[in-house]
């Protein structure tokens, strides 16, 4: 039989959508902001000659690779050099480094573990610091690239430089308060869906490009239709295996009450196949973005004799190569255990069902629970890792292969476009059975008082 949840969510049509205006103004800010977000990927730095910077980032030596990735994330705005070029890399690469210092630094794991609510924001501020030194670090190593590449600057010097750091810098930090912004009143995830806009809009130039090298012979018809069923298939697998489960059984046990047993229900503990979700890719994607963009601006300047190796390095991180593809693979899969731990920890899942008198059939409460718990999740995990990797790093082998690299939409960008969709309809779902909720509750209060009103209260006589 459903559940009462189940019930309401299946009622859910564009009749209650309209009823939930609370919905609409978090639907109508979300939209507000993300079209603020895409206004300012068009806003050049100030001193960029923006033609002579979009041949040179066109032109194979300054325009491949973890570059061509680091702009489809940002929506385009690199190749353009915009204030918002930077994007929520740094913020995200923040993130990831407090996170893992939680883990292994005893003052902050502290602040996670015991701090509560005062020791999460004393975190969050931790990484809003960190995201301005690793923007200005960035931001720093792409101007004094640009300050050395002759014809890109109106007018080169200490007042670009400048400039440039503090535009770049600026405009990560609004981009980080944009995105907490949307979490908060629009319709949750809001540094996923800045990352998620970027990739949508740049989704139908590469269509478009696609076509044009289908049209004019450098790509043959039969690679045109492999890519797209690729796409497509890619797609449904992902939605597959984002949805995929474990449901362990969870019995609780009968109880006496009066003349009459209570309890004994049963209910399922919901694993998912893939717990840490898109996360783990856009973590390796800005782990290699940090440095790499930088190093990819410099390469191009004149380099002295002691830096030649740079651009060595940068041509061996280029998407297909096997040291790209080997970085990428693994940070992924790190990345895959290390959010799962971090998100679920089977000792407090275990106190919390013995604590409520429930258990696993078959294991014993308390330690053994949390090892078995510990168990299936790491075998879950396991073939969760596999999968994003396969999706993100195999398509990037065959387009590597076909020389294609940087044209096509990776599986990384499907991903992460794939995972964003379905979250934020299932927030949006949330808050219309939220709305449903409340309107139950008016509705039964106010049948509540048409029954006091209907039993004959009479007034007293008068004397």
């Amino acid at each position: 039989m459903a559940s009462a949840a189940e019930q309401l969510a299946a009622n859910m049509n564009m009749g209650s959508f309209a009823k939930a205006t609370e919905l609409h103004k978090r639907l109508l800010f979300t939209l507000m902001a993300l079209l603020v977000y895409r206004i300012g990927t068009y806003v050049p730095i100030p001193g960029i000659n923006s033609e002579a910077f979009l041949q040179f980032f066109q032109n194979p030596a300054g325009g491949r690779g973890v570059l061509d990735m680091f702009n489809m994330f940002s929506g385009g705005a690199v190749e353009r050099m915009a204030v918002f070029a930077l994007n929520v890399m740094p913020y995200i690469s923040a993130s990831i480094i407090v996170q893992l210092m939680g883990a292994v630094y005893p003052p902050w794991e502290k602040l996670k573990k015991e701090g509560g609510e005062s020791g999460r924001k004393q975190l969050n501020q931790y990484t809003r610091y960190l995201t301005v030194v690793l923007a200005l670090f960035q931001s720093t190593g792409i101007a004094f690239g640009l300050n050395a590449t002759p014809g890109l600057i109106d007018a080169p010097g200490v007042f670009f430089i400048v400039s440039t750091v503090t535009t770049l810098t600026g405009g990560t930090m609004f981009l980080m308060w944009l995105g907490e912004q949307v979490t908060a009143r629009g319709v949750g995830n809001g540094i996923s869906l800045i990352i998620f806009a970027g990739i949508v809009a740049v989704l139908p130039g590469t269509v478009a490009r696609m076509f044009g090298l289908a049209y004019q012979g450098q790509m043959s018809p039969f690679a045109l239709l492999f890519f797209s069923a690729m796409a497509i298939g890619l797609v449904v697998f992902i939605v597959f295996m984002e949805r995929a489960q474990r449901r362990l059984l969870i019995q609780y046990p009968k109880r006496q009450e009066g003349n009459r047993m209570a309890g004994g229900e049963r209910s399922f503990l919901p694993l998912k196949l893939n717990t840490a979700g898109v996360i783990p890719a856009i973590f390796a994607s800005s782990l290699l973005m940090l440095p790499t963009t930088v190093a990819q601006f410099v390469a191009t300047a004149n380099l002295p004799p002691w830096m030649e190796w740079l651009p060595v390095v940068t041509g061996m991180l280029q998407n297909g190569q096997p040291l790209f593809i080997l970085l990428y693979g693994s940070l992924i899969v790190f990345f895959c255990f290390f959010y799962t731990s971090i998100t679920f920890n089977p000792e407090d899942t275990a106190e919390n069902l013995r604590k409520y008198g429930g258990f696993l059939p078959g294991i014993r409460p308390g330690k053994r629970t949390a090892e078995y718990l510990d168990y299936v999740l790491t075998r879950l995990t396991t073939i969760g890792a596999a999968y994003i990797a396969a999706v993100c790093v195999l398509p990037e082998i065959m387009m590597g292969m076909s020389g294609t690299t940087g044209v096509i939409l990776g599986g990384t960008s499907i991903l992460i476009v794939v995972s964003v969709t379905m979250d934020t309809v299932a927030q949006i779902q949330s808050q219309l059975l939220a709305h449903q909720y409340e309107g139950l509750i008016k509705k039964a209060k106010l049948r509540g008082r048409d029954k006091t009103r209907g039993k004959g209260v009479t007034a007293p006589a008068r004397r």
